[in-house]
């Protein structure tokens, strides 16, 4: 998805050249296949319609091909604009700040995880929010339902928070379409 939107010039459509492509995803850092999950922080003055009321958020990545690169000119555009939605971060949630893997998993230039269009409409991001739709996708599902338990509190659903994602965009599109 992220891939074809960068080759097709549909992402980040800087100066709002949808048919231009000005960044692209490569080989991660470590050479090889990455299936892992990671934490994200989420820039909440970009314009994706996805993110809205989302500040960090774990979700898995799997890709061989994941390293976000521009030219210094280009991300310096795309992080003035906030287009940049999503930035790989450390367990604190804050910004990974270059840190390799396993914080910034590919070795992605910002530590970019996903970006927008100017509009906020069209998203591509490494990470997978459609393999979080459930709460035990979570890898700390385990802990987390038996700290719950422990404090005798429930889960107050059990969908998983990649869900909120494509909860956003329907949202959007009934209240603009």
């Amino acid at each position: 998805g992220f891939q074809c939107l960068v080759n097709l010039g549909l992402l980040p459509a800087l100066n709002n050249r949808y048919d231009e492509r000005c960044v692209a995803l490569t080989y991660n850092d470590t050479g090889n296949f990455i299936d892992t999950w990671v934490t994200l922080k989420i820039n909440a003055e970009s314009p994706c319609v996805f993110t809205r009321g989302i500040h960090s958020i774990d979700l898995p990545v799997r890709h061989g091909e994941g390293k976000f690169i521009a030219a210094e000119s280009d991300l310096s555009k795309l992080f003035r604009q906030n287009q940049v939605v999503l930035q790989y971060a450390g367990t604190d949630e804050n910004q990974a700040d270059g840190h390799c893997y396993p914080w910034n998993p590919n070795g992605s230039l910002g530590d970019i995880a996903g970006i927008c269009d100017p509009t906020g409409r069209i998203f591509g991001l490494m990470p997978h929010p459609e393999a979080y739709n459930h709460f035990t996708n979570h890898p700390a599902w385990t802990r987390d339902k038996e700290a719950l338990l422990r404090e005798q509190k429930t889960l107050k659903t059990e969908e998983g928070k990649g869900i909120q994602f494509f909860r956003n965009a329907v949202n959007y599109l009934r209240e603009n379409f």
